[in-house]
């Protein structure tokens, strides 16, 4: 039996300078049924605009969850993220880091701006999808969750 769900789609922000990786993410998300609008941008001061709608962004939407890669242009995204923990209004979005490598210091790091997940790339789609399923406290009650995968 299957359940009507009402509510609003969440709301996705991916910062993901990589074509590959970026189209990876989208399809993890359609696959799994995740009811979201996605907002893909390819630098840190993009999504810095973003975040603090500046510029071209001031109608921007404020996102219910961050998928982050670590490798960006100009601003990294250890600098984002430590930027966002740093901000009252966008300190409690869930950021979910996503990189191609594994090093121990940088994870440390990440976790100690309080993360919700680190994924390496390339990303399965089950532990993705239960890591976003589990954040499923952060978000707002109006907001259309995932259900678990049959």
């Amino acid at each position: 039996m299957q359940r009507e769900t009402v509510g609003r789609p969440m709301e996705v922000l991916l910062v993901e300078d990589s074509l590959m990786a970026a189209r990876l993410t989208i399809g993890a998300l359609k696959q799994g049924k995740i009811e979201h609008r996605m907002t893909w941008l390819t630098s840190g001061e993009e999504a810095q605009q973003f975040l603090c709608r500046q510029g071209k962004f001031v109608r921007a939407p404020q996102p219910d969850l961050v998928l982050l890669d670590l490798m960006l242009p100009g601003i990294s995204g250890q600098e984002l993220l430590s930027e966002i923990r740093q901000d009252d209004e966008l300190k409690d979005i869930p950021v979910v880091i996503m990189t191609g490598t594994a090093e121990e210091n940088v994870e440390e790091s990440c976790r100690n701006l309080r993360v919700q997940g680190f994924l390496t790339k390339p990303i399965n789609l089950d532990e993705f999808l239960d890591l976003v399923a589990q954040l499923k406290d952060y978000w707002k009650a109006d907001m259309i969750l995932p259900t678990a995968r049959a």
